[in-house]
């Protein structure tokens, strides 16, 4: 979801991992030479949305271990959670929507949020992705009550579990 903390505990973690770090909506504007917002207004979702399958697949496909932190929408696509079921081991930060619009109550770069009422935006769009993040995450982490610290050195520890588990399996 927007806001849950994707970039900043994405960049957390590569330190912490000594991985590279990937904001895909970083990736998209440098793609398109503007800010997504701008894009977006100009474009409309679907031509943003075709934009950032684009990115996603590419980075996905290269096979460099990095950590990416993606777009909130992209899992709407069902080639983006194809790609990222097939090549990533996905991270849901699960962050309810009353904690959203209190971090993103100031925010004016996100259009999806640019309307009347963005608490009731933030409810609608949890409603319909929260199920599609917890079909494609292999992790699931609870923000609420969490420091950037915790969540992830939580995270880091999880990783490392899964990855025990798939050696034990192989």
């Amino acid at each position: 979801m927007p806001g849950c903390g994707k970039s900043t505990i994405g960049r957390q973690l590569a330190r912490l991992r000594q991985l590279a770090f990937l904001d895909s909506d970083h990736e998209i504007e440098r793609f398109l030479g503007c800010s997504i917002r701008e894009y977006f207004d100009r474009e409309g979702e679907a031509a943003f949305r075709d934009i950032e399958q684009r990115v996603i697949a590419e980075t996905l496909a290269s096979g460099q271990a990095r950590i990416v932190a993606t777009g909130g929408g992209s899992v709407l696509r069902p080639a983006n959670r194809d790609a990222m079921k097939a090549r990533a081991t996905v991270v849901y930060l699960h962050t309810q929507p009353e904690d959203l619009a209190r971090r993103l109550s100031r925010d004016t770069q996100r259009p999806l949020l640019q309307v009347a009422d963005p608490r009731q935006r933030l409810r609608d769009l949890y409603a319909v992705r929260d199920p599609i993040y917890r079909e494609v995450a292999d992790i699931v982490v609870d923000t609420a009550h969490k420091s950037a610290t915790m969540l992830v050195n939580l995270i880091s520890m999880q990783l490392d579990m899964s990855a025990g588990s798939r050696q034990d399996a192989e």
